[in-house]
């Protein structure tokens, strides 16, 4: 709607881009400021977030040249535009691919700092989408609607035509999924590590599934399904999987606590047993002597009493 918000001088403000770094802020902010209360290091999730941020701009634009590959081999010029076309779950992926490659190699909770970071995904998402709407890109198929938004002359949408404003659609979505995984992973209840991301997988592969019918711009296709569609397929499975991996490594790592809660005790009771059987041990000896003494002062008076009958 608005490609070009204003100018200083030379220097072009645009308001895909101002909406893309308003985002990315926002979410680095929101996810450092999660760490303390749930015992993670500030630092350490900065640098996650700024690797993960060029991850997923590197991963959103290969993913885009993998899609528009077809078109590439027609008109190689396409390369030379690196401002736009990005494939958002290409960001995802490689976004969530690199600092979980970080975390291993740093031997950190990738689970704990992904559940803590993970609302600010969507946040994120949220701004771009807005972004989108003011460049035009993304947009909704022609429609009749009270809804429909016309673009004007310049626009990446067609100009002149009402449109259904996907991008809005997508953004308000992607704020209402922020705040369920806000509300979901608060301080104040525990969850299985991992399930806060596995419902973010699900919850944006259906939603963005359902989004792409209401599209109206060119992004591929697999078979029937557009290429969003079909990832969206994959990254549900993966999270139903997923999600019931993190249940069972919860399940194993309770019974874990609790054979080690149980080994302790019976070790405890034997530990008690052998003290008790040597204080029984100590008790025996001391008795026998207690005995032996007795034994021995009986012997040494015997002699007096006949010495004393003697004398009579």
């Amino acid at each position: 709607m608005y490609p070009k918000l204003f100018s200083i001088g030379p220097i072009s403000v645009y308001g895909y881009g101002l909406m893309i770094a308003i985002g990315i802020i926002s979410a680095v902010w929101l996810a450092m400021r999660r760490c303390p209360a749930r015992g993670l290091d500030r630092e350490r999730m900065f640098d996650l977030g700024f690797f993960g941020v060029l991850a997923g701009i590197v991963g959103a634009k290969l993913l885009y040249y993998i899609v528009e590959l077809p078109a590439i081999i027609k008109d190689p010029s396409i390369l030379l535009d690196i401002t736009s076309g990005f494939v958002v779950y290409g960001g995802i992926i490689a976004g969530i691919l690199v600092p979980y490659i970080y975390c291993r190699v740093k031997k950190l909770p990738f689970l704990r700092y992904l559940d803590t970071a993970i609302p600010s995904i969507p946040m994120a998402q949220g701004f771009g989408r807005i972004g989108c709407f003011l460049s035009g890109c993304c947009y909704g198929a022609p429609t009749d609607s009270v809804l429909g938004v016309t673009f004007p002359v310049g626009s990446m949408a067609p100009s002149g035509i009402p449109l259904i404003p996907t991008q809005l659609i997508s953004s308000i979505g992607d704020f209402a999924i922020a705040a369920f995984l806000l509300w979901y992973t608060r301080k104040s209840v525990k969850r299985e590590p991992g399930m806060a991301a596995g419902w973010y997988m699900i919850l944006y592969g259906i939603g963005r599934f359902i989004i792409e019918f209401f599209r109206g711009d060119e992004r591929g296709m697999v078979g029937f399904l557009s290429t969003s569609q079909f990832i969206s397929v994959l990254i549900l499975i993966f999270a139903v999987f997923f999600m019931l991996r993190c249940r069972k490594r919860r399940k194993d790592a309770e019974q874990a606590e609790l054979d080690a809660k149980v080994d302790a005790e019976l070790l405890a009771a034997e530990e008690e047993k052998k003290e008790k059987e040597k204080e029984w041990k100590r008790e025996g000896q001391a008795f026998r002597i207690h005995e032996t003494t007795e034994e021995l002062t009986e012997d040494v008076q015997e002699p007096e009493t006949d010495a004393e009958e003697t004398e009579e």
